[in-house]
């Protein structure tokens, strides 16, 4: 967390925005390095990010790690209530069947 905080410092100025692809504990990981440094570290001064986009397969729910709405992402000091969002959700299974090559069955390789 050290290295993405002194990298997101450096770089947050010029505008910087998240994108996620999946959800969970492990996708919200990096973009709580804002609140951590506003809140833990007392640095008010480093920018929310600037935009984020999230790619999902879980059902959109507040109070949800993977499906929460990005305006949650507000009340949680990670964007702005300005900043640009979008969620596509429930998109990735029909991502995958474009994907997948198939046989001439019609089966999955």
């Amino acid at each position: 967390m050290v290295l993405l905080a002194d990298w997101y410092t450096q770089t947050a100025p010029n505008g910087l925005g998240f994108f996620q692809i999946g959800g969970g504990i492990a996708g919200d990981f990096p973009i709580c390095v804002v609140p951590m440094l506003h809140q833990d570290l007392r640095r008010p001064d480093v920018p929310l990010w600037a935009y984020f986009c999230q790619i999902s397969d879980s059902t959109t729910s507040y109070g949800s790690y993977s499906g929460a709405a990005p305006n949650e992402k507000i009340t949680w000091g990670k964007l702005g209530k300005d900043s640009p969002s979008l969620l596509l959700s429930q998109t990735l299974p029909s991502l995958r069947r474009l994907s997948l090559p198939t046989c001439s069955d019609g089966s999955s390789k």
